[in-house]
């Protein structure tokens, strides 16, 4: 398979050598496999012969022409963190050559592939318009208040949908080049994971932090508060709507606006939080826990912890 890494300037470093690593060394242990699946012909292809990345490295690249023919372009990241300045980048004249290669690699039907922020190149594109993805959990808020024809779901690690993949923060830019691998032999990415010692990621809920998503946004702020006060107590989302002086309905529509979800699940993320943090930081019996973030029975607790975090208390524990 023919691979075009496309590198621009102000390129995410970590995720560039990420996606450029896993693929090498699936190269390497290809042979490794009774059946090994064909080779990844990988070209860092750009605008210029020298590219300047975000932590301000030079990186010698292919014309960008040869993107023409490869089977997959895959777009890093870039490294902007601020989302107001990241907006402006991927919307703006510095980006407009790479949305065009995104959005010509598609017109022939080629399939693409990014993370992170890179994602925003993608939608900003147009190629992600009635398709499922994923981002940065942390930009979900702005990536689905700008984006409103992308179906967004940040709790996943990677996500492929009608021959674009996206994946989640920053290091998913790993699971990323895993997921390009898989799609050939499953037996080699399981191989490539096991030699660099990347554990299997399929969620990002596990590294949510509700309050960072909550910030977007007033009223969901002022929620977020007033659940933390509430957390032992039964959901009570026209209490809440009442003491933020909003309507209830209002308060229905701006969380699932800004967040992709209903206050309850909200509320349940926060009560998943605290519970993982009292697990790894007390003694106390997920009995006591359950009830301190307002569940009955532990085992109500026990079964949202392993749907939310793909873990169990006992591991969660444990770390």
């Amino acid at each position: 398979m023919d691979v075009a890494v496309a590198v621009y300037d102000g390129v995410f470093d970590s995720g560039l050598s990420a996606i450029l690593d896993v693929l090498d060394a699936a190269n390497a242990m290809r042979g490794e496999l009774p059946q090994p699946p064909p080779a990844w012909q990988v070209t860092t292809v750009g605008f210029r012969r020298r590219v300047r990345t975000g932590a301000g490295h030079l990186v010698a690249t292919a014309p960008v022409a040869e993107a023409e023919r490869t089977d997959l372009l895959i777009v890093p990241a870039l490294a902007e963190r601020r989302p107001d300045a990241l907006i402006a980048h991927v919307s703006g004249p510095d980006s407009a050559a790479v949305r065009s290669l995104v959005g010509d690699a598609r017109g022939r039907g080629a399939p693409v592939a990014s993370a992170c922020t890179g994602t925003f190149l993608l939608a900003e594109a147009g190629v992600l318009d009635g398709r499922e993805a994923t981002t940065s959990w942390w930009l979900a808020p702005v990536f689905r208040q700008r984006y409103p024809a992308v179906t967004i779901d940040e709790t996943r690690m990677v996500t492929t949908s009608d021959g674009v993949t996206t994946a989640g923060a920053a290091f998913g830019h790993v699971d990323l080049a895993l997921a390009v691998v898989r799609m050939s032999s499953p037996a080699l990415a399981d191989l490539v994971a096991r030699y660099l010692v990347v554990d299997e990621r399929p969620s990002q809920s596990a590294y949510t932090i509700p309050s960072a998503l909550a910030q977007s946004d007033p009223v969901v702020a002022a929620f977020e508060r007033w659940a933390r006060l509430h957390l032992e107590e039964p959901v009570d989302v026209g209490a809440a709507a009442r003491s933020l002086g909003v309507s209830e309905r209002t308060l229905q529509r701006t969380v699932r606006r800004v967040l992709g979800t209903s206050p309850v699940r909200f509320v349940q993320d926060l009560r998943v939080e605290q519970a993982t943090h009292l697990l790894r930081t007390t003694d106390m019996s997920l009995d006591s826990i359950a009830r301190k973030v307002g569940y009955e029975h532990a085992n109500t607790l026990r079964i949202l912890l392993r749907e939310r975090t793909g873990s169990t208390a006992g591991a969660l524990r444990g770390r």
